[in-house]
């Protein structure tokens, strides 16, 4: 959309909110008068229809469009405008106009709660950088982040946001990333660091090679998933929706029924059971519950955003809510996956150089942390000609042609698949074992550390209700065991492949009680099958890795496990916050609805208490927004 047009339309939105206030301010004016000056009646009422149609103009267009249309006419609108005429009809003009004056307030507050949530989430993911300092040539120019192509260099100054993904290629200086992460201690960084867009440098000045363009950065997939996660409902609002729908229509024919019974049947009069029928409608009416349950909910993806969780919608929310298995991936989740060589043993008159050597070659095309660790402790520059062909045999290793010499790399099982006679070793890290020519060179041992997050997470869990905790992973027995047994997981099932991760999972699945939910924790690198599988999948965002884990419907920006604890707090906080609304105003409703059918209340205590029902609920649901306490007792 063009500038000037925006522009307009936002002026002209002004003028229509401006005009609104005026008009219900002098409508409020003359009814006061009215109320407090003695003037003749037919001047009076004229006043009154007047302050009435001032105040309540939008209202009953509203509910007269509505009604034209066919099209969900009976909401609130309609209530109002029914209630309203209704006491105008039998005479009771001042509480006709209070009714509609009151209606008019509690929406001004109910907007103002829901504008002041939503700003308090835009404000949180506002992390969309203005601009990027592209280097072209000799010069730094100043461009919009869209405009830059993966590969070029920019150059974010001290107070800067990181406008882009990339890789540190100059500078050192300290990131706040605690709008991306929820983490408050600023993350050093140098050459060969890599960073995330949307986190703002503190110090020094950094020249960063882009990684990735703008529509697929993190700053961009944040505000995604932002964006898309209040189009995925969770269950409790839709049927919040269903039951407004046939809600609203059922009282309605209450009241008219109300108003006709008792005189028909009883004799009684016939304007006395008609206002009663009026209360009943004012009563009735369901705001409370339309309005303050999506925004707990809406509220509730914005207090997890604070701490760096993304839920891409409120049916997964509401799944974390109803959490009974919770099942983690090893290698990355609970361990750091930052595998170090810690032993290089060679056999059958191998070398250790070379048995490095052709392992690195052999692993240079993986991402795995093990062929890391491996291609770190080697240290040159792999010349990828030297490497004639290359397999990768998932969970077994790589078969690869490298110098003319058949290599191959992997677990006990790829030894084993081609008949290479080995010696087997006992060993709690990871061991990758070497054949060359289909002899057996060595092996080379990579050791992995458990992340100091990861401790006490059983027992955190295990405090919010959770039943069942198992790990997977594609790991030997030996260090499966050894990790399930320092976190105290009793369940841990090892030498898995990945379809073999997705078949546990279902198994797991299977015994789980009705409405009770299935979650898969993983680092996202190789978990694509698992998190698809389970009721609820959550990914890590790593660093070397799009933030677009499609497959994840939970993403959380640190690496640490405890933000699983948190994330199932907060939802179960959201969802008691929005049941605890559902209860109170359908309680709070029924009974002063008895009420009015007894004729104990009337117009005013009646408007009164559904405005103020209304906006307790708001007021509530804004609760699941304010995470300060969330890691401690619910």
């Amino acid at each position: 959309m063009p500038k000037h047009i925006a522009c307009s339309c936002h002026h002209d939105e002004h003028k229509k909110k401006d005009f609104k206030n005026i008009r219900i301010i002098v409508g409020t004016l003359l009814f006061l008068f009215c109320l407090l000056v003695d003037i003749e009646n037919n001047l009076k009422l004229t006043f009154f229809l007047i302050s009435y149609l001032l105040i309540g103009a939008d209202v009953l267009l509203r509910a007269f469009s509505n009604i034209q249309k066919l099209k969900n006419f009976f909401d609130e609108n309609f209530l109002m405008s029914a209630a309203t005429i209704g006491a105008f009809a039998i005479g009771e003009y001042p509480e006709g106009i209070a009714v509609m004056l009151f209606y008019q307030a509690g929406e001004w507050l109910q907007k103002r709660a829901v504008n002041n949530s939503v700003k308090s989430i835009s404000a949180l993911l506002d992390l969309k950088p203005d601009f990027a300092n592209l280097k072209q040539g000799g010069k730094t120019v100043k461009v919009a982040p869209e405009k830059v192509k993966k590969g070029s260099i920019i150059i974010v100054r001290a107070g800067e946001k990181v406008p882009l993904d990339g890789i540190v290629v100059s500078g050192e200086s300290f990131l706040d990333m605690s709008n991306l992460s929820g983490e408050s201690l600023p993350k050093e960084v140098k050459k060969g660091s890599q960073i995330l867009s949307g986190s703002i440098n503190k110090s020094g000045l950094l020249q960063i090679e882009v990684t990735n363009e703008f529509k697929d950065s993190t700053i961009s997939k944040i505000v995604e998933f932002t964006q898309n996660a209040a189009k995925k409902k969770a269950k409790t609002e839709k049927f919040i929706t269903k039951f407004a729908k046939i809600y609203t229509p059922i009282v309605v024919s209450c009241a008219i029924l109300l108003a006709a019974l008792p005189p028909l049947l009883l004799g009684a009069e016939f304007d006395a059971w008609l206002y009663r029928a009026l209360i009943f409608l004012v009563i009735s009416c369901p705001c409370a519950l339309v309005l303050s349950v999506p925004l707990s909910f809406f509220a509730g993806l914005g207090g997890a955003g604070k701490h760096g969780i993304l839920i891409k919608g409120s049916n997964y929310l509401e799944s974390l809510s109803n959490a009974h298995t919770i099942v983690f991936d090893k290698t990355g989740t609970l361990t750091k996956g930052e595998f170090a060589v810690a032993k290089i043993e060679a056999a059958n008159n191998f070398n250790k150089e070379d048995l490095l050597r052709f392992c690195a070659y052999s692993e240079s095309f993986s991402r795995h942390p093990i062929a890391q660790s491996i291609l770190k402790a080697y240290g040159k520059e792999i010349n990828h000609e030297l490497i004639e062909s290359h397999e990768e045999i998932v969970g077994f290793g790589i078969k690869a042609v490298i110098e003319g010499k058949t290599v191959l790399t992997g677990s006990e099982r790829l030894m084993e698949k081609y008949n290479v006679s080995y010696e087997k070793i006992s060993s709690e890290n990871n061991i990758v074992y070497i054949a060359i020519d289909g002899i057996y060179a060595g092996y080379i041992i990579s050791a992995d550390e458990i992340k100091n997050e990861s401790f006490g997470i059983v027992h955190n869990l295990k405090t919010i209700g959770i039943e069942r905790i198992a790990m997977l992973t594609g790991d030997s027995k030996n260090i499966g065991k050894k990790v399930a047994k320092e976190l105290e997981i009793n369940e841990v099932f090892t030498e898995l492949l990945p379809l073999q991760k997705v078949e546990k999972i279902e198994a797991l699945s299977s015994n789980l009680p009705k409405n009770k939910k299935l979650i898969f924790v993983g680092d996202g690198i190789n978990d694509a099958p698992s998190l698809s599988r389970a009721d609820v999948g959550m990914a890590f965002a790593s660093y070397g890795q799009d933030l677009t884990t499609q497959a994840a419907d939970v993403v959380l920006m640190s690496s640490d496990p405890q933000k699983v604890v948190t994330a199932v707090k907060l939802a179960k906080k959201t969802t008691n916050i929005a049941w605890q609304n559902i209860i109170f105003a359908i309680s709070i409703k029924t009974v002063l609805m008895a009420l009015g059918i007894a004729g104990v209340s009337g117009m005013w205590e009646a408007v009164f208490a559904d405005v103020g029902v209304s906006i307790l609920a708001l007021i509530n649901a804004a609760r699941a927004f304010k995470t300060s306490n969330i890691l401690q007792k619910i």
